[in-house]
């Protein structure tokens, strides 16, 4: 089974996008990591004001479903480029890579941003 062109360029398109998503969220998250040290905030207090913050879960809930769509698209273009893993098996493969990486990564959002 071959796929089109036009599903190609979306994937193309797909990968592209989320890299971008990536960018601002990897840029916000190391600013939060650094203003969270510089004030030498505890793990306790850092869970304090995520309990219940909708602003921080929406965020994190963006940077992990932008992972789940750039890292398994870029694992199956490496994968089809050095090892020709091609087909529907090996896109199973990577579907089940980012359903998981949406169940963990939700999951971790979830237990930092839960009431």
């Amino acid at each position: 089974m071959t796929m089109t062109r036009a599903t190609q360029a979306k994937l193309w398109y797909a990968q592209r996008l989320s890299a971008m998503v990536l960018a601002g969220c990897v840029i916000v998250h190391l600013g939060v990591i650094v203003y969270a040290t510089r004030s030498g905030l505890s793990a306790g207090a850092l869970l304090a004001r995520t309990r219940g913050n909708v602003a921080f879960a929406v965020f994190y809930g963006v940077f992990v479903l932008a992972c789940a769509v750039h890292a398994p698209l870029g694992l199956r273009a490496v994968a089809h480029e050095w090892l020709h893993w091609r087909g529907g098996a090996a896109d199973a493969v990577w579907a089940t890579f980012a359903l998981a990486l949406v169940a963990t990564g939700m999951r971790a959002v979830y237990a930092v941003t839960a009431s």
